[in-house]
C-alpha cells in the first residue's frame, strides 16, 4: 500500500531542479511520509496538535506540488531552533505548505525590496 502512493507522489521530484541530486535524501523521507500518512486510513489524523479528518488529510496532501516540497526544504534548511519530533514537523510542514507558500515568499520579496521594514 505505502509503495502505491509513493508511486503518486514519485513524479513530484521529478521537476525538483539542479540542487535534487545533492538534496534527494531529504526528498524521498517527504514523498516517503506523504505515501504513509495516506496509506493507512484512520476516522482522524492529528497534524501541528490539530485532529483533522482523514480524508481532509489525504485530499490536501494529494494537492502537494514539488513547489511545496522545495519550500518545505528551503524552510528546514533556515530553521536553526531544535526540532523535537522530526517526523510530525515535516508532515505539518508539508501539510500546510499549500495554504502558506505564497505568503511565505510575498514577505521574502517585501524584505528583500523594503530592508526588512528599516525605511
Amino acid at each position: 500500500v505505502v509503495d502505491l502512493a509513493a508511486g503518486m507522489f514519485r513524479g513530484l521530484t521529478d521537476l525538483i531542479t539542479p540542487a535534487k541530486t545533492e538534496m534527494q535524501e531529504y526528498i524521498d523521507e517527504i514523498v516517503e511520509l506523504m505515501a504513509e500518512t495516506i496509506s493507512f486510513k484512520r476516522e482522524n489524523m492529528s497534524i501541528g496538535n490539530v485532529e483533522y479528518p482523514y480524508q481532509f488529510v489525504k485530499n490536501k496532501l494529494l494537492k502537494v506540488e514539488s513547489s511545496h516540497i522545495q519550500y518545505v526544504l528551503e524552510c528546514l534548511h533556515d530553521k536553526t531552533t531544535k526540532i523535537r519530533n522530526v517526523r510530525a514537523y515535516l508532515l505539518a510542514s508539508i501539510f500546510n505548505a499549500p495554504s502558506t507558500i505564497n505568503h511565505y515568499y510575498r514577505a521574502e520579496v517585501n524584505h528583500d525590496m523594503y530592508g526588512g521594514g528599516n525605511l
